[in-house]
């Protein structure tokens, strides 16, 4: 899911999230999938970063292969990226909002699916950009995660990740409101690093940036890698 806004704490602290995050990860964005599209699909307009880092994720991917928008949201990310030249798909855990993303971008393909067990097989796309998209899994398992990208990336694919940064995990209980059971991870870069680096990857960026006035106030990491090959 693409930059959710981060709820204030109910519960301040490094709780862990509950067996069950999976069913309430998709069932919270399954009830709020119709307002989220609506707030953010045209944020990038106002996000110039962003925008300079998958425009040069574009160039680095070139004819390498697809690129695909992971935790994909209403699917603004791969709207972005299709329309400045790559093949773009999406991908996301809650079909409300791969609903929204298919009325929105009927020309781009978005399916369902779970970044943990991703079902493509090896070496199939030229780049990731997973934008927020790994702030709703246990710490523990970002690795997993990780993997599943390294797998699905040909060699020489990029993989652009985002996320907040901070020790905290913030809860939500309501949304818009709906009533949802969120866990929402910020996320140290030096950690995320580490992990890319064990799996394989070759970093080639990162840095930190402040939040924009329209933005919750928190710092947001931006991390490019490689897979070499």
């Amino acid at each position: 899911m693409n930059t959710p806004p981060p709820p204030e704490p109910n519960a301040p602290g490094n709780a862990s999230l509950p067996a069950d995050f999976i069913d309430n990860t998709r069932a919270g964005y399954n009830s709020v999938a119709a307002k989220y599209a609506d707030t953010f699909f045209h944020e990038l307009a106002h996000k110039p970063l962003d925008c300079e880092l998958l425009t040069r994720l574009v160039s680095l991917v070139g004819n390498l292969g697809p690129i695909c928008d992971m935790g994909c949201g209403p699917g603004q990310i791969a709207r972005f990226l299709q329309d400045r030249g790559a093949q773009a798909l999406g991908l996301d855990l809650s079909p409300g909002l791969i609903a929204e993303a298919r009325r929105l971008s009927p020309d781009i393909e978005f399916h369902t699916g779970n970044m943990l067990a991703l079902e493509v097989p090896d070496s199939t796309w030229g780049g990731i950009a997973a934008f927020y998209s790994i702030i709703h899994l246990p710490e523990g398992r970002i690795a997993d995660a990780l993997r599943e990208f390294w797998r699905v990336l040909r060699p020489g694919g990029r993989l652009l990740l985002s996320f907040h940064v901070g020790d905290k995990v913030f809860h939500r209980d309501d949304w818009w409101g709906q009533r949802v059971s969120l866990d929402f991870h910020f996320l140290a870069p030096e950690r995320i690093e580490a992990s890319l680096h064990k799996i394989g990857f070759t970093l080639e960026e990162s840095l930190v940036r402040h939040p924009y006035p329209t933005e919750y106030a928190s710092r947001r990491a931006y991390l490019l890698a490689r897979r070499p090959g």
